[in-house]
């Protein structure tokens, strides 16, 4: 491991600290580096859209809205070789959540997420995406 300075302004810092607290780090340096590998993941997949990934698309919809289901359903099937499984949990009378796991190119993922995410009675989505592969050690 390397030793590294850096320099926060105060506002920064209690930021820091409430996060860290909230997650429960034992230190500040565990938490930076949680912080610093989130990051270069995001930016690494920003950077190559075809590079593999994996995700979780999260999204909560009307289940009651017209042709909602059977829109959704259309989706999956037109990307049925992203999909490694779902998740459907009925929330109340109104509303279902579904997880939908995805692996595949980082377009292709982020572009199922964006036509499901879209589509009229969805109300809630959420892409969550992570590169696939080695981690280069960190």
């Amino acid at each position: 491991m390397q030793r590294v300075t850096v320099t926060l302004d105060d506002a920064l810092m209690a930021d820091l600290d409430r996060l860290i607290a909230q997650r429960g780090y034992q230190n500040r340096s565990e938490a930076i580096r949680d912080l610093a590998r989130a990051g270069i993941k995001e930016t690494a997949l920003d950077g190559d859209a075809e590079q593999p990934c994996v995700g979780a698309l999260v999204y909560v919809y009307d289940h009651a809205a017209r042709e909602l289901a059977k829109r959704l359903t259309h989706h999956s099937h037109a990307h049925h070789h992203l999909t490694v499984s779902t998740l459907h949990v009925h929330l109340d009378h109104h509303s279902c959540l579904e997880v939908a796991v995805l692996k595949g190119r980082g377009r292709e993922v982020q572009g199922f997420a964006s036509e499901v995410i879209a589509e009229r009675s969805v109300r809630h989505g959420q892409l969550v995406l992570v590169p696939q592969g080695g981690d280069g050690g960190t």
